[in-house]
């Protein structure tokens, strides 16, 4: 069927133009054009059985001869794009492996959220980075107990911050979307709203948030709280007022050609999921496991987050203690939950990894509350928060060294996974638990809290009655790690590569801070990519293709995987597979995404063999 429009008596002019407005084309089935139509048909239908494709085409018509200008390959949203290579297998013009090869994995981002009109005109205040796809509208606020009540009253709200930390996870759990002036796409509001599939722009440094006052400025404008404004997480935009927005539509076109993509990939496809309610809904989106469960993102609500506050400012072992009492019960609720949701599928646990600053109380209020519970004064929990202040978090006192220099948090966290598993396959299910410790630099920092894990795993499974399999093994996110990897491997079951910090420590870049000048440098052509968006292949690249040699040569059955935002992005996805690996994890809305790249790895390689096949 044809579909466009045309224009009686017009020049090129009047059309690009828009002077005139043209007639539907099914209107030229009737009447004096029906024979020039029924020729226009036939030649179209030519066109896209010679080319398998379908066409946009040029014509012009002259005293009811019809002339043909030029055909071309039609441009196609994301779903028109599914569509197509389906139909066309249906037609026997195309075969599955080519329909498969034919979608740009990165367009099947446009078929699980809204997106704002292409063709709708805007008024942009301001850009920042697209941390996170769709489209939201809602009014602007500024604080996340407000957003919280607003959205309790039905209002749409879009949350907009300086930047986020756990204490306004309620508020981006109420909102619309989230704004951000500073962050990089790893940053705390990006992660936390990927894994949600929730709206997000992050590092919009042409706006200054003044949360207090209720506003923000950008560009000369100042947007105010109850404001309209419309965030689309997609292209990075914030834009004045409600624009309109394209609702997706999945049909069964799409669940045939992940059919085809699943049946082709080797590459397994995990998500980072952090809930039960997130395992819930990646296994909606097709994961085969969870590659990165990050603990410390069980705390951001309510009463969590005082208990984890408490352990963290702690003065000494009994104070941790008493708080990793009131933690366990919830990380093992937490766990029964993810194994239940993932029904035998392999469920990675990253231990504690917390840079602290994100979980510390700020202001008076908040040190006032913490202080209460703790029984404290004010004043000695603002000296013991100050002891804590680091003057590098993300190279501090987190991963596995907050687990060596206090073994009892290991130990209560081992503690909840493997009581929770064994609860779970009490009740008739099947659990695979894979323990990760994250931070590793040094194979001795591994052995140390590999030997507490199993330890703890011989306890619970004594007193249980039953033992649950699982492996012990590690991030590798910092260079020392991926250089000593055959050292590390005597002690590991596995390999996670956490490509964020891999990317962070490789290129000594801050992912929170390089937002500010990273467009810069993509833009004028120093790099081709930001490269916490797409993996640096030449530079990090090199590192983890270093690490899978040496892995694997002590230890040949290595499982390795890769779990930082990269196990998402096509480009990144095809150099996982290509590196050897057995899975990616991302998040999971990423997730068709991911398992379509994986897919169209496989067939170019095995494109590459068969042409080598024939040279030779």
């Amino acid at each position: 069927m044809l579909n466009g429009d045309f224009l009686l008596n017009a020049q090129g002019e009047d059309v690009v133009s828009g002077a005139r407005t043209p007639e539907p084309i099914a209107k030229m089935k009737r009447g004096a054009l029906a024979k020039v139509y029924g020729e226009l048909e036939r030649i179209a239908t030519k066109l896209e059985r010679h080319f398998k494709d379908v066409q946009d085409i040029e014509f012009t018509f002259e005293r009811g001869k019809l002339y043909m200008l030029q055909t071309r390959r039609a441009q196609r949203t994301g779903l028109a794009a599914v569509r197509i290579s389906v139909e066309l297998v249906d037609e026997r013009l195309i075969t599955p492996d080519e329909a498969v090869q034919r979608v740009p994995p990165q367009d099947l981002d446009q078929l699980f959220h809204p997106m704002v009109d292409p063709d709708a005109a805007v008024t942009v205040v301001a850009k920042g980075l697209p941390a996170s796809p769709g489209a939201a509208i809602g009014d602007a606020v500024f604080d996340a107990d407000e957003a919280e009540a607003l959205a309790k009253q039905g209002r749409k709200v879009i949350l907009i911050r300086p930047e986020t930390s756990p204490e306004d996870f309620h508020g981006i759990v109420a909102a619309q979307a989230v704004l951000t002036a500073r962050g990089g796409m790893t940053s705390h509001a990006a992660v936390v709203a990927r894994g949600m599939g929730k709206t997000c722009v992050v590092g919009a440094t042409d706006i200054e948030v003044d949360p207090h006052g209720g506003r923000f400025r950008a560009n000369g404008r100042v947007v105010k709280k109850g404001q309209l404004i419309t965030v689309d997480g997609t292209t990075g935009r914030v834009i004045l007022g409600a624009a309109k927005l394209v609702e997706p539509k999945i049909g069964a076109h799409y669940a045939k050609l992940m059919s085809w993509a699943d049946e082709r990939r080797r590459l397994r496809v995990r998500a980072n999921a952090d809930t039960p309610h997130d395992a819930i809904r990646a296994r909606e989106f097709g994961a085969e496991g969870i590659g990165l469960c990050r603990t410390e993102h069980m705390f951001f609500e309510g009463d969590r987050i005082t208990a984890m506050r408490e352990m963290i400012v702690a003065p000494d072992e009994p104070g941790r203690r008493r708080a990793l009492a009131k933690l366990l019960p919830m990380q093992r609720a937490d766990f029964e939950g993810i194994f239940e949701a993932m029904a035998g599928h392999p469920v990675t646990i990253r231990l504690l990894d917390p840079p602290l600053h994100e979980f510390l109380p700020h202001g008076r209020e908040e040190v006032a509350g913490l202080a209460k519970v703790m029984g404290l004064s004010a004043a000695a929990l603002e000296r013991l928060v100050d002891s804590l202040v680091e003057a590098n978090p993300m190279l501090g006192h987190r991963g596995c060294r907050l687990g060596i220099t206090y073994p009892e948090i290991t130990e209560m966290q081992a503690r909840a996974i493997f009581e929770a598993a064994c609860r779970v396959v009490a009740r008739g299910k099947k659990v695979v638990v894979e323990v990760m410790i994250p931070l590793v630099a040094h194979v001795e920092e591994l052995k140390r809290q590999a030997e507490i894990v199993r330890r703890v795993a011989q306890e619970v499974f004594s007193a249980e009655g039953r033992a649950v399999p699982y492996l012990v093994g590690t991030m590798i996110e910092l260079p020392r790690a991926a250089l000593t990897a055959d050292e590390i491997a005597k002690e590991a079951d596995f390999f996670s590569f956490g490509t964020n910090d891999l990317t962070q420590t490789t290129f000594g870049l801050s992912r929170d801070d390089a937002g500010r000048f990273l467009p810069f440098y993509v833009e004028h052509g120093i790099l081709h990519d930001d490269p916490f968006q797409v993996l640096d292949q030449e530079g990090v690249g090199k590192l983890i293709e270093i690490a899978v040699r040496l892995g694997r040569g002590t230890r040949s059955d290595l499982k390795i995987g890769i779990c930082g935002e990269h196990g998402g992005e096509p480009r990144s996805v095809k150099f996982c597979h290509h590196a050897g690996m057995n899975y990616v994890s991302c998040s999971p809305f990423r997730l068709p995404i991911a398992r379509l790249a994986a897919a169209q790895a496989a067939l170019e390689e095995q494109g590459v063999i068969n042409r080598t096949k024939a040279t030779v």
